[in-house]
């Protein structure tokens, strides 16, 4: 088929086709423009998602270290509250030791520091106890996991595995023993 033909078969002339020609061209330069305000738009907003994933990361930065501190800071003051209530237990020794340079009457003197003592020992056991720290007991029968059996006698006034005398006291914190209690258990 020769050019004159196709002209013949296809009955668009050639402004038509130049029309046809600029509106594709046209619609294609739209096209392009509107992927190009798109990729524009896609872009920035990526633009701003990494600005705001960087602040997030370093705001979560910023509270672990200042976890990191508090933490710290929290063992390191953790006895606080325990050295506190144990000042007023050395107020009374102080104030023992003071009364006993005094110029009473030996017997007196004796007595109220005899006294001082027995309250003192109450007051630090009062704070111990405040804290966590118990005494062993005493009149419980044997356990091993807060009794240290040092000696096993016989005897007729108590059963076997009970405890007949404590060498030494034991004591627990919480539920851990902090120092078994030494004592003597009935065979």
């Amino acid at each position: 088929m020769s050019k004159e033909e196709i002209e013949q078969n296809n009955p668009q002339t050639e402004g038509e086709t130049l029309e046809n020609e600029t509106s594709n061209s046209e619609e294609a330069n739209a096209e392009a423009v509107a992927v190009e305000n798109e990729f524009e738009l896609l872009e920035a907003e990526l633009a701003a998602l990494k600005d705001k994933y960087a602040r997030v990361h370093a705001d979560f930065d910023n509270i672990k270290k200042r976890l990191e501190r508090e933490k710290y800071t929290a063992v390191e003051y953790s006895n606080e509250k325990f050295a506190k209530d144990m000042i007023p237990v050395l107020d009374s020794l102080d104030g023992a030791m003071k009364s006993a340079t005094g110029d009473a009457d030996k017997a007196e003197l004796f007595d109220k520091l005899k006294e001082g003592i027995e309250l003192t020992h109450k007051q630090f056991i009062t704070a111990l106890e405040k804290h966590g720290v118990t005494v062993v007991a005493h009149d419980e029968p044997f356990d091993p996991n807060i009794h240290n059996a040092v000696q096993a006698v016989d005897s007729d006034d108590v059963e076997s595995g009970q405890i007949v005398q404590t060498f030494q006291t034991g004591y627990k914190y919480k539920d851990r023993p902090l120092r078994e209690a030494m004592v003597v258990v009935a065979n």
